[in-house]
Formats: C-alpha cells, sequence, structure tokens
C-alpha cells in the first residue's frame, strides 16, 4: 500500500472537525504491543508531551501510541484520551493495580485556521482516535490529505494546505521501512515539478516564501512517524530518527526554523532481525535502515503536500499547493 501500516502491527486512526470554526483533529499511530521507540525534536518551535521518556537512558524502552494533534499546545491534551484508552485495554507499564501508557505526543499550530481559536482538540478526540485505530486492523488503508492531525495544516507560510502523506520502502530480508507525516511547515516542498497532476510546471518561487515582510501565520511544525518492522534497541531507534530529519530536510525548504517544531519518532516492532552476524554486517544494515528511513520520511513528506485539497474558512482560503491561480 506504500504506507506505514505495511509494517505488520502499526494502525492509524484519525479524527476531525470542520465547520463551525473548527479545522483540527487527531491522529493515532498505535503499534504493536512491545514496540520500541525513540524521538528527536529539531524545530525551534516545538510543542510535545512526553519525549523525555522515550530518551536511551530513561527506564521504559517501549511506546504504547502515538498522538500527532493539532491545536498547539492545547491540543497535547489529545494525549490524554489516547492513554485513558491504552490503559482500558492493558497497554502501558506494569504498576500494581493498573499500568501507565508511553503515550508521546507532538502538535501543530492550526490554531483559528477554522474561525475559531478555541476549536481545538481534546482528550475525547484522541480517544476516538485511538479506538479508529484499532479498530481499522493490520494493513489497513488510511485517508491521506484534510483528515487527522493534517486537517488544519498549512505550507509555505499558510499560502497552501499540507496535510498528512504516507510512504514505505522494503529491504532485502523482509525489512519494511514506513513514515506518516503531518506537513504544516513554513517552508515550500521540493521536488514535486510538472510531472506532478496536481501541479503547476511554475512552482512559488522561494522569495516570496522567505518574504520576511509577509504577514506571519503563526509557528509551523511537520511531525513524522517512522515505524520499522526491524529489531532495534532505543539508542538504534533515536538514530533512525535523527536519521528522519535528513528527509524532512530533503523535502522543505527551507526546514528546522525557528519557526517549526519538526519533531520525528521511531518504531521498531522487533519482528525481523538484522544482520549482525559481525560489526561490519551490523553497521551495513543500520545505515541501510536509516537512509530507507530518510527516503520514507521525504516521499511521506510529499505525498502530504500532494493529498491536501483545497480549503475555505472564515480565516482565509488555503489552496492546495501548485494550483493557486488557475
Amino acid at each position: 500500500m506504500n504506507a506505514i501500516t505495511d509494517v505488520a502491527g502499526v494502525r492509524v486512526g484519525h479524527v476531525q472537525r470542520v465547520g463551525d470554526g473548527w479545522l483540527s483533529g487527531v491522529t493515532v499511530v498505535l503499534p504493536p504491543p512491545g514496540t520500541v521507540g525513540s524521538v528527536d525534536v529539531r524545530g525551534g518551535g516545538p510543542g510535545t508531551h512526553e519525549t523525555d521518556a522515550l530518551d536511551p537512558t530513561t527506564l521504559v524502552s517501549t511506546v504504547d501510541a502515538v498522538v500527532l494533534t493539532g491545536g498547539s499546545a492545547f491540543g497535547l491534551a489529545s494525549a490524554h484520551g489516547a492513554q485513558a484508552w491504552c490503559e482500558e485495554q492493558g497497554r502501558g507499564f506494569v504498576v500494581p493495580g493498573t499500568v501507565v501508557p508511553i503515550v508521546p505526543a507532538a502538535a501543530i499550530f492550526d490554531l483559528g485556521r477554522g474561525g475559531d481559536v478555541r476549536a481545538r482538540p481534546d482528550a475525547d478526540m484522541g480517544y476516538q482516535a485511538a479506538a479508529a485505530a484499532f479498530a481499522s486492523g493490520d494493513h489497513a488503508a488510511f485517508e491521506r490529505g484534510n483528515v487527522g492531525a493534517g486537517t488544519g495544516a498549512v505550507i509555505a507560510r499558510g499560502q497552501y494546505k499540507g496535510g498528512i502523506g504516507t510512504s514505505s520502502i522494503e529491504l532485502d530480508g523482509g525489512v519494511i521501512v514506513g513514515a506518516i507525516a503531518v506537513v504544516n511547515a513554513l517552508g515550500t516542498p521540493v521536488g514535486l515539478g510538472p510531472g506532478s497532476a496536481r501541479l503547476r510546471e511554475e512552482r512559488p518561487s522561494a522569495q516570496r516564501v522567505a518574504d520576511p515582510l509577509a504577514p506571519p501565520q503563526g509557528l509551523n511544525t511537520t511531525l513524522v512517524v517512522i515505524a520499522t518492522n526491524a529489531i532495534l534497541d532505543v539508542a538504534e531507534c533515536k538514530r533512525t530518527a535523527s536519521a528522519g530529519h535528513a528527509g524532512l530536510a530533503r523535502a522543505l525548504d527551507p526546514s528546522h526554523t525557528l519557526a517549526d517544531g519538526d519533531t520525528v519518532f521511531a518504531l521498531a516492532t522487533g519482528a525481523v532481525g538484522l544482520d549482525r552476524s559481525t560489526e561490519q554486517a551490523r553497521q551495513v544494515s543500520l545505515i541501510t535502515l536509516q537512509s530507507a528511513a530518510a527516503e520514507a520520511v521525504r516521499l511521506a513528506i510529499l505525498d502530504g503536500v500532494l493529498a491536501a485539497e483545497s480549503v475555505s474558512t472564515p480565516a482565509g482560503d488555503f489552496p492546495a499547493f501548485g494550483t493557486a491561480g488557475e
């Protein structure tokens, strides 16, 4: 399917609201129990929750769900709903009497894009997105573009619509690397030319995108989750998340700015072993996987731009990239 759900056990659920002042939503990536995870935050304006718990030096190495949300810092409340759903299902770090689900989250800035700055995701939307992910089943296709956390996403200083995209790459030995991206970037996509059915031959100029006198459109963020079926430890997941930022930089110009909250999560389900027969084989296996992760991120971001559709709200018109003026 060329999607992150090509990784067995990884499921995706979206919830969004549009109209009556709303243009925002939540996306939950639900991995199988026991999935190892980490994160790399490089944007200058991140909005995150529980990312410190994914450091390789901390106690818990597994991740129960990842929440991607609109609503800026307010939208991080949606992680509490996903956490509540995981607790009901018995997913989490076992403590006396219950479990404590490890549910990191990251948010994009989309406040007011539907017309009402108070219309932002809450815990109930996070719960619904987690439940939708579980109900979707293994290897399920899911919507892209103006859905979930991509509902209110924009790109190129707010000139065009952004959205959700995904991709996957299969390597030798049955290793699969997939990615999902929420594209809400200050920058402009790179590598989308006239061969793309939705795009004009003339892309917006760098001068127009970077114009310091253009009206600001709030903070911007690209959020990514990488998933692989390979066996990785937390430190290797951290390095894989770091590699994913290379794909982000290849897809968006500029990236990782002071006004972006660019964040990449990496999950490893542990179903397929890498060749670690020698130190050289181990290094080659990891470099190959992490290079694929960067490419999967690049493709997921461009897919999110292509899948996004024009919207008009009381806050303004957000055309699909490359279609304005046609």
